[in-house]
């Protein structure tokens, strides 16, 4: 049987309803910056890297190219679906953001981590 333990990222207020948040040095994943994107009670969570170049999505600490539901890389401008971290075109193509698991209940956004196993599913 697989264990789980569970860390408090934010409050769902904390994020904006149609928005991304950006969380720096998850210490649960290894000191990783983490990205979380709300539509209205669900949140996606990511690692705030994009697969094309290793860099941070967001143009500075906390700001993102995010129009409708389509989030760009400040970088090299790859686009990727907010919630399910698909890159739909640029120099990614074909790949997507490395996902991580996340609860939201009782107003709060939890990360979820199988201890001895993979923490980052979808």
């Amino acid at each position: 049987m697989q264990h789980r333990h569970e860390q408090r990222l934010c409050y769902l207020t904390d994020i904006p309803d149609q928005g991304v948040l950006a969380l720096d040095s998850v210490w649960a994943l290894a000191g990783a910056d983490v990205l979380l994107a709300r539509t209205d009670d669900h949140v996606s969570a990511f690692h705030n890297t994009c697969p094309h170049a290793g860099r941070r999505l967001d143009w500075a600490p906390g700001e993102f190219l995010l129009r409708g539901r389509v989030l760009t890389c400040a970088a090299h401008g790859a686009c990727f679906e907010v919630d399910t971290g698909a890159c739909l075109g640029g120099p990614c193509r074909g790949e997507g953001l490395q996902a991580i698991a996340v609860d939201v209940r009782d107003g709060a956004v939890w990360l979820v981590e199988a201890i001895g196993g993979d923490h980052c599913t979808g």
